[in-house]
């Protein structure tokens, strides 16, 4: 999978995508992730992406000419979408992330200031939100879709069994997990393991697990 992140910040989340499970991804070359930097598509001295709007208004909207070049610039493989992050755009889910991980590349246009060109709108695929609140950019809402869908990349994780298990797989909620010590006290009071979990009753075990996430 190839990422490609239209951004005027290219360094702004750079160290996050070394770590983890998406640091190991790039250096096995599961995925690639590409910054490109929407100055360089101007044509001014100045290298402007943004400018006042018609009919006024408060802020400044960015332009659409240097995205568009952006997007046709960077264009390589056949199965591909354009993602626009936007607040109005279609809530993401794990569904839509199973969906995206099986592209050969996407191309995000990062939002700023008071919003886009509209003009844009005819260059791209899909427009998503993470949700009804406004974030100062859209760089972190591109770096939760990214994990969300290098997970799903066969030979990301190491463990590809537990992706059948994760939380709102086919609406599948995860249970609650403990782990030893089987009794901490704390303050006076005692926590403990739930007793099935420790009963050995492997069916009385699923049982439970199904209904505290509840499919059951």
């Amino acid at each position: 999978m190839q990422y490609d992140i239209i951004t005027i910040f290219p360094e702004l989340l750079s160290s996050y995508y070394q770590e983890s499970i998406i640091g190991r991804a790039l250096e096995k070359k599961k995925i690639k992730i590409n910054y490109h930097n929407l100055r360089n598509f101007t044509n001014d001295k100045h290298r402007s992406v943004d400018d006042t709007p018609y009919g006024g208004g408060p802020g400044m909207i960015l332009k659409a000419e240097p995205i568009i070049k952006a997007i046709e610039s960077i264009k390589k493989k056949k199965n591909f979408k354009v993602i626009l992050l936007d607040p109005k755009g279609k809530l993401y889910n794990q569904k839509l992330a199973g969906k995206f991980s099986k592209l050969n590349q996407i191309i995000f246009i990062n939002g700023y200031y008071e919003g886009i060109d509209a003009r844009v709108d005819k260059f791209v695929d899909e427009k998503i939100s993470l949700g009804s609140f406004v974030l100062s950019n859209s760089e972190l809402a591109v770096a939760m879709i990214i994990d969300s869908t290098a997970r799903l990349i066969k030979g990301v994780l190491g463990n590809a069994e537990s992706l059948k298990i994760e939380s709102f797989t086919d609406n599948f909620k995860e249970y609650p997990q403990y782990t030893r010590p089987e009794i901490f006290k704390f303050k006076r009071k005692k926590y403990k393991v739930p007793a099935v979990l420790i009963s050995g009753n492997h069916a009385e075990i699923e049982k439970w697990r199904k209904r505290k996430s509840g499919s059951l």
